[in-house]
């Protein structure tokens, strides 16, 4: 079979055990996360046994992929089968091209979040394994940035995700169909040999069409109450008017199936026992499968066609019923629901929930004219043939190489080995040294709480082994209290400069400020941000001598969006006729002394002496003053993926740690 497979048609088959699919496809792909995306919460399940093999198959994908994958690949992995595998393949492979595309809804985070915390951090994190990921509609990206940044925490600007790692984007591809396939077949010898068997069918009436799978999202049983509804109120249509249902099966043995296939049958024998007579029967019903000729036939014989579901990632049904109509005539009747509703809005769309919506669309349909239904259609087709689904894979990986060049753009600002191996052989030949290390996120992980980053023996023996070094200065250039400064590292023989700035320390002398203070302000503004703390549950103020930081890391994210930025503003004005400025951090707010900075410190350090060696190392927007007032041959570095001041980028602190410990080694 993989011979075949592969020789024949160039793919590369899997082989999974009947109970690894019936868990994996039946059970968690279409009873857990098909339900749940689609919006019927109450139809999903949360076994554990079905995540288990979720996870296993997409590794057991995994595995397959690296017995054949090369490093210039492109992998361009497809639904929500398979949504740990971007991150599995990652892992093994860093710099490989990956895509991900999603074809069905992505959910709110209120849907999204009723999965167990594990999973749904998981799968998120599966998805950034990508480097572009794909949705049908922006409100779907927009549903995954959302809850990309209330599971992770990861803000983004413009789709763009910035991790430790890499940039990712989210970004809307809305996809297509074989315009051309559907538009010429409808045109074909085979497809008028079919519409003339089927006018032997069907008398002369008005055909309504409705082809879907066998889904609960697809809103059929609705759409047959709309259509009841319709020959309830305009019994002068009796007669004159067909309703053709097609009902592809669908995934047999799942008990929801099972289930609505017992109500369809019963909801049609209802109405044609309540509208029908020997010479008229009102819906036309068939369970199967169509071939390309017969299904083509259906949508060029048809009058209308009706597809309501009630949530759909996109609907190729109805492009293609519009890329068939050859003659421009028919009118399509469409669910808001239907991701294809943002790009087919001549049709008459409705509410799927709604029957008194669906039955009215009929009667519209029904009458409109036949010059406007060329209109409109004419319309949606040339739409629809400048983006087809070429256009859209073409878009798709088009996109995907623009995100890989503007990761390759901070990937030549990373500090490779060989920058590290000059790095170090410059510290070796250099006469006098000076390094300055920012603390929180450079030395230490972010955490919640300040007081929570306290340092281990493995952060004190490396600044007690580093501050040892012959004819080299340490500065710890920190946000931190000088008080908190002193406690942690005052026995060590190193510098400080503390508050931003606003405090120096020299080695064995007392500690200073670099100009006469003040803090009488902070009365007026302390005030202010207990307020805004009450508002925002989480948030709390952290006081220091010539400064005072507002901290809303641990608050909704949302939420604290809003609030920071309304607190920001207000702050801004509050304090335009005082000496202070208000700065926005990485999930702060901190206001000082205006003219104190991490840059105007450290001038104090380099005035001092003539260094042939300046190293300086920091992870947020205080040190990119500290970056700007470095001379040229400095080395600098700003930890994470960000535009900056600094000459080169580490992905996180460990590679912070790991330098620090050669140049220790370097330097004995």
């Amino acid at each position: 079979v993989k011979s075949e497979l592969y020789s024949k048609y160039n793919a590369y088959p899997i082989f999974l055990t009947e109970e690894a699919m019936d868990k994996f496809y039946l059970g968690f792909c279409n009873r857990t996360i098909w339900p749940l995306f689609h919006y019927f919460p109450s139809f999903a399940v949360y076994e554990e046994e079905y995540w288990d093999n979720y996870k296993s198959v997409n590794e057991t994908f995994c595995d397959s992929v690296m017995d054949i994958i090369k490093e210039d690949d492109i992998v361009w992995i497809h639904d929500y089968h398979l949504m740990l595998l971007p991150k599995l393949i990652r892992e093994k492979m860093p710099d490989i091209k990956i895509g991900f595309f999603l074809h069905i809804p992505f959910p709110t985070f209120e849907i999204f979040r009723l999965l167990p915390k594990e999973w749904s951090a998981d799968i998120i994190k599966g998805l950034l394994g990508s480097d572009l990921i794909g949705f049908h509609i922006y409100d779907y990206t927009q549903y995954f940035l959302r809850c990309v940044l209330r599971i992770l925490g990861y803000e983004h600007n413009m789709g763009e995700i910035i991790t430790n790692e890499r940039i990712i984007k989210a970004d809307t591809f809305p996809m297509g169909i074989d315009f051309n396939k559907y538009y010429n077949a409808a045109k074909s010898q085979e497809v008028e040999e079919e519409i003339r068997e089927l006018k032997k069918t069907f008398p002369d009436v008005k055909i309504v069409l409705s082809i879907d799978r066998l889904d609960y999202s697809k809103g059929i049983i609705n759409r047959l109450k709309g259509f009841e509804l319709f020959l309830q109120k305009y019994p002068e249509w009796h007669k004159k008017i067909i309703l053709a249902i097609v009902v592809v099966p669908s995934r047999i043995g799942v008990p929801h199936y099972d289930q609505m296939k017992h109500q369809i049958d019963e909801v049609i024998g209802k109405v044609n026992g309540k509208f029908g007579s020997l010479e008229w029967t009102p819906i036309l019903y068939q369970y199967k499968n169509l071939q390309l000729n017969q299904l083509v036939a259906l949508y060029r014989i048809s009058d209308v066609a009706l597809v309501t579901p009630l949530r759909d990632g996109m609907n190729l049904v109805a492009k293609e019923y519009i890329a068939a109509s050859c003659d421009k005539t028919g009118v399509l009747i469409l669910s808001d629901m239907a991701g294809a509703s943002n790009e087919l809005g001549e049709a008459i769309i409705i509410n799927p929930n709604n029957v008194n919506d669906i039955a009215a669309a009929l009667k519209q349909a029904l009458e409109m004219p036949e010059h406007e239904q060329i209109n409109r259609n004419k319309i949606m087709q040339t739409r629809l043939k400048r983006y087809d689904v070429i256009r859209w894979a073409e878009e798709f990986l088009k996109e995907l190489n623009n995100i890989k060049e503007l990761q390759n753009k901070f990937a030549t600002k990373i500090l490779s080995n060989k920058l590290a191996e000059r790095l170090l052989n410059n510290f070796v030949d250099s006469n006098k040294r000076i390094i300055f290390l920012d603390y929180d996120g450079t030395l230490v992980p972010i955490v919640s709480k300040p007081e929570l980053a306290v340092p281990n023996e493995e952060i004190n023996m490396i600044l007690k082994k580093i501050c040892e070094l012959p004819n080299t200065d340490v500065v710890l250039i920190s946000g931190r209290a000088k008080n908190t400064l002193q406690t942690w590292f005052g026995n060590l023989n190193i510098n400080f400069i503390a508050e931003h700035g606003a405090w120096l320390k020299h080695i064995n002398n007392d500690w200073e400020t670099i100009k006469p203070l003040k803090n009488d302000w902070k009365k007026q503004i302390i005030p202010i941000l207990e307020i805004h703390t009450d508002r925002l549950p989480g948030s709390f103020i952290e006081e220091k001598e010539y400064s005072i930081v507002w901290h809303y890391r641990r608050s909704d994210p949302e939420l604290a969006s809003i609030r920071a930025k309304e607190l920001a503003d207000y702050l801004v004005n509050f304090t335009a006729n005082i000496d202070i400025q208000v700065l926005r951090g990485s999930k702060v707010i901190e206001l000082r002394n205006s003219g104190i900075n991490k840059g105007n410190a450290a001038i104090q350090f380099l005035s001092k002496n003539e260094y042939d060696f300046i190293l300086a190392i920091g992870d947020d927007w205080t040190d990119e003053d500290l970056f700007k007032n470095l001379p040229e041959k400095a080395y600098s570095i700003r930890v994470g993926l960000t535009q900056s001041y600094a000459r080169f980028n580490f992905h996180n602190y460990i590679e912070v740690i790991q330098l620090l410990k050669r140049l220790i080694n370097t330097g004995k």
